[in-house]
């Protein structure tokens, strides 16, 4: 089931559709990085977009170290 999610940035609304089970997931990580009832300027957005690239940047180096003590098993 799709569930709309809102945003405003720069005065302008910006509503998604996205899944149910991820909209609870985005919109608890929203809360951390906006103003989810109010504006909210580019400058948030690019930090918020920065924080995600690092959260993934992360986790993609504790891939590639499981994936190498793996293989050496």
């Amino acid at each position: 089931m799709k569930v709309k999610v809102s945003l405003t940035l720069n005065a302008k609304r910006y509503d998604i559709d996205v899944e149910e089970e991820f909209a609870h997931f985005l919109t608890g990580h929203m809360k951390n990085d906006f103003q989810v009832d109010g504006n909210n300027d580019l400058r948030a957005l690019l930090q918020a977009y920065v924080r995600s690239n690092f959260a993934l940047y992360t986790q993609e180096k504790e891939m590639m170290a499981l994936i190498e003590q793996l293989q050496e098993i």
